[in-house]
């Protein structure tokens, strides 16, 4: 019941949607562990505009779990979330291998979110027994920038994979305001590595603060130039 799933898709454009959904909104994937990785096809030059979203039991947008052949370059903007488990989540583990890398969020808006910002690196789910346990994902170069939520449950539950943890994570400009029943800590983190910028409630330590703005090119990507023609039916009632 995921609303759209690109995957294994190059130069792709999602915009003016609104998605009500019993899963992810938007699911990003490239193949399941062995098979991915063989196939060898990433989900590349993503973008992702004026999405509204509800979904109470998963994500507006969902990188993976399926990525065992790569995700690069998704540019999110003007999102908002409502009643929706998560905002941005990434889902992978050992043995999918692939990697994620080089994603960029700006203009998020969340209303009644359990969590704001979700990475899970213990998805586990493997589709047969035949996949390397040792084929490790690579998550490097998450940037998350110009953020407001509220009525969140927790702010974030980040977690990399012990070993092989979570890099380049960023996140600036970002003002999450609680829920009344919200979690006593709002941050949880473990394997990751990243920097912060003015962003409240005061992040994990593992996200130390620094003066800086998350990247977001500027440099468009070529479906970003292409024109949609305008279709109108004009009809007549006896």
């Amino acid at each position: 019941t995921d609303g759209v799933d690109p995957d294994s898709c190059t130069n792709t454009r999602i915009e003016d949607v609104h998605i009500v959904s019993g899963d992810d909104c938007v699911a990003v994937k490239s193949g399941w562990d062995e098979y991915g990785i063989s196939y060898g096809m990433p989900t590349k030059q993503l973008v992702i505009r004026r999405l509204t979203c509800i979904s109470p039991y998963s994500a507006m947008i969902a990188l993976g779990s399926e990525m065992s052949g790569g995700i690069e370059d998704v540019r999110a903007e003007d999102i908002t979330a409502i009643n929706t488990e998560s905002g941005i989540r990434i889902k992978t583990a050992m043995g999918r291998g692939g990697y994620v890398k080089d994603i960029y969020v700006r203009g998020m808006k969340m209303h009644t979110m359990k969590w704001a910002f979700w990475m899970d690196g213990n998805y586990g789910s493997h589709p047969d027994p035949h996949y390397d346990p040792k084929a490790r994902p690579i998550i490097t170069g998450i940037n998350y920038r110009d953020i407001v939520a509220e009525n969140v449950t927790m702010v974030a539950q980040l977690k990399g994979i012990p070993g092989n943890p979570f890099t380049g994570i960023c996140i600036s400009n970002a003002t999450i305001t609680m829920a009344p029943e919200s979690k006593k800590e709002p941050w949880t983190c473990s394997d990751i590595h990243g920097i912060t910028s003015g962003v409240t409630p005061q992040p994990c330590g593992m996200l130390p603060a620094e003066t800086t703005t998350c990247h977001f090119p500027e440099r468009s990507l070529p479906i970003e130039e292409v024109k949609f023609k305008k279709c109108i039916y004009r009809g007549s009632h006896a």
